[in-house]
């Protein structure tokens, strides 16, 4: 048994998911966190699967989330629809809801944020609206849990008694007479094409070129409609399109006088209202943004952070001193012996001891994004983005891209316009991952080490002003033309729930773990051996005369401009195009740390404080990892677009690096 969960953007979709699967697909209070569709097993009910299908508003087929949305409907048919709704907003949410029944498919109704309706002393009658509506409706709040069970029990329950809904025909004066007149004309056509009547007809009506062709009407009968539809326009004085949506809009506006009683606007808009005369302001807003970063920034990695970094780093050297002791103790030969001590755990646990930091980080960011206050620095950035030719809809993709550039390039595809889309790609790998983190967390500590939390926000920054620049640059040459226009709702303000902000520190700390284990400790291993023996697979007693000193010493003359031309340093960037935490691994590896901590001191042999800027800036804009660029060529379409990418972008970061290492070098 197959259930399909589809519902408005910010309805709550993915959070009832996770309640009803106990997975942890990510969450977040902004439009567009949904990209694919995912599925999970329902919880206690054996063979049962729910479909979390991306957040859409209709079932016209702009946007490729609807398109994913429409075709698994079509063409999948789960057993039944579980339609959920933000009863909050229940007038907006309705309108997907009556173009959901049309498909004749088994369907449910959820009514999340009950608990908001109540608490506001406003209320909904459940029995009227199911009534009214002809399918079961069952209130819930999916961030507490409350009514989770009885949904899926009657989901079932829906299921298997095959109930479709009982009514489909809201309709009434000019476009009831369009859509009945189309629905007897096609009947024989929907049935052949696998296309339920209702649904075929309205998409007639709205001229939804998909479906007509999913047709193959012949030429008299597309005149007859065309007659029909142009008749319906020339009465109602409007277009088809806006035709459908006043029928809709007065059925919901007439069955919600019926069943819904409001005591006012709820006290989370009314509050959400009074914090964005603050945070959205039109001075305000970017400074508050920055303050709070900053307010991150220094929480990560000048309070929490480096205290249980430096803990986990004592635990890694005592473990790395008990293995060392225990192979001397076994007498394991010299070369296993370094291989273990020198690169395993010199690599894999200089990269560990930056777990903290990451999940504290994630802590933050995902409070504030959980919150809404994301959705606002989205609209707020629309007019900056707007001037390098994209709009505030693009911030979400380079929003997820701080955490990392796979997930973010992927969200690109719920941008609506092509242009836009292939830009944001370009541009989102500006934003820095949380795999450059370790790099930022040992630099900084090396050399700017009090003044971490404003070099690391200045890193952030700088990234996003590249990306202004590198726009403005597309803007004029490769991607000429307007950003589609931006609508954005702005969910309420609310206290994040500790499980969502949990799971996704948890989902990051798994996935860190993960790359640590697999990606880094191959790295490593790589590395070791390459830095350990010549050509000739002879041990070496310097490395300078390896195998990797050799390769090195022929890419390190590209980064003298830069101010770091030393070998070692060209083989960390290099390598961290696997992983970019690499990039510390292999510093630890070949700077012979024995443990993550002293890699810091090690590297004043090799940088200065300008130099290594110049290096973090690098790091920081140049090509991202394997994984990243094997996205871009899914998303753009072949290894010649992510050819462009990797080379645009790599470009940048040396022009760049070079600038600041060149202009600091005048002043300093």
């Amino acid at each position: 048994m197959t259930f399909a969960l589809i519902g408005n953007p910010n309805s709550g979709k993915t959070t009832l998911f996770n309640q009803m699967t106990g997975s942890n697909q990510r969450v977040g209070n902004f439009p567009g966190v949904t990209v694919e569709k995912k599925e999970g097993s329902v919880r206690g009910h054996k063979g049962v699967t729910v479909v979390d299908l991306p957040g859409i508003y209709s079932l016209s087929p702009y946007t490729a989330e609807e398109v994913v949305t429409r075709d698994f409907l079509i063409q999948e048919k789960p057993d039944a629809i579980i339609n959920i709704i933000d009863a909050t907003n229940i007038e907006r949410n309705l309108y997907l809801t009556l173009q959901l029944m049309e498909l004749d498919i088994p369907m449910i109704l959820a009514l999340n944020m009950m608990d908001e309706i109540r608490g506001n002393g406003s209320s909904i009658d459940i029995q009227k609206l199911q009534a009214e509506l002809g399918i079961p409706v069952v209130p819930i709040s999916a961030v507490k849990n409350d009514g989770v069970d009885e949904l899926t029990h009657r989901a079932i329950k829906c299921a298997e008694d095959k109930a479709r809904p009982k009514n489909l025909d809201f309709c009434s004066g000019y476009v009831h007479a369009a859509i009945h007149s189309i629905a007897h004309l096609i009947s024989e056509e929907a049935k052949a094409a696998g296309l339920p009547l209702r649904f075929a007809a309205t998409k007639i009506v709205e001229g939804d070129e998909p479906v007509i062709k999913q047709l193959k009407l012949l030429e008299p009968e597309l005149d007859i409609i065309d007659h029909i539809v142009t008749d319906m326009e020339g009465h109602l004085h409007t277009d088809r399109e806006a035709a459908m949506a006043d029928m809709r809009y007065a059925y919901i506006e007439t069955l919600c006088s019926h069943a819904v009683v409001r005591a006012g606007q709820t006290k989370e808009h009314l509050r959400s209202v009074q914090i964005d005369n603050v945070l959205t302001h039109k001075y305000l807003a970017l400074p508050i943004f920055l303050c709070a970063m900053l307010l991150v920034f220094w929480l990560t990695f000048g309070v929490f952070g480096s205290i249980l970094s430096d803990l986990l780093s004592l635990g890694i050297d005592k473990i790395t001193q008990i293995t060392d002791a225990g192979l001397t103790a076994a007498d394991v030969s010299p070369a296993l012996h370094s291989l273990i001590i020198n690169g395993v755990f010199a690599g894999v646990g200089s990269v560990l001891s930056f777990l903290p930091i990451i999940v504290i980080l994630f802590f933050f960011l995902s409070f504030l994004e959980d919150s809404g206050y994301m959705a606002r620095v989205a609209f707020v950035m629309d007019k900056l983005l707007r001037k390098i030719g994209l709009s505030g809809r693009s911030f979400v993709p380079m929003l997820i891209g701080f955490g990392c550039s796979v997930p973010a390039i992927m969200a690109t595809r719920t941008l609506p316009s092509e242009r836009d889309r292939k830009m944001t790609i370009m541009l989102t790998p500006f934003m820095s991952c949380s795999a450059k983190l370790p790099i930022y967390a040992v630099f900084t500590a090396a050399f700017f080490a009090k003044y971490q939390a404003l070099v690391m926000i200045s890193l952030y920054i700088f990234g996003m002003l590249v990306a202004v620049a590198a726009g403005l640059l597309l803007k004029k040459t490769l991607f000429e033309g307007s950003p589609v226009p931006f609508v954005m709702e702005l969910p309420s303000y609310r206290l994040p729930s500790v499980k969502s902000v949990l799971m996704k520190m948890w989902e990051r700390a798994v996935d860190f773990l993960k790359r640590a284990f697999t990606l880094i400790f191959i790295a490593t291993i790589v590395i070791w051996m390459l830095q350990s023996f010549d050509y000739g697979f002879h041990m070496v007693e310097n490395t300078g005369d390896s195998m990797l000193a050799s390769l090195g010493k022929i890419i390190a003359p590209i980064f003298s401009p830069l101010g770091f031309a030393d070998w070692r340093a060209a083989t960390a960037l290099v390598t961290g195009l696997t992983a970019k935490e690499a990039v510390v691994s292999t510093f630890a590896v070949l700077l012979g740390a024995s443990d993550p901590s002293s890699v810091v001191p090690l590297l004043s042999q090799f940088f200065t404080p300008l130099s290594a800027y110049s290096f973090l800036v690098f790091s920081l804009l140049y090509m991202p990892c394997i994984a990243a660029m094997a996205a871009v060529k899914r998303e753009m379409g072949g290894w010649r677009s992510a050819l462009l990418v990797m080379v645009f972008q790599t470009s940048v970061a040396w022009v760049f690096a070079f600038l600041v290492y060149q202009i600091g070098s005048l002043f300093l």
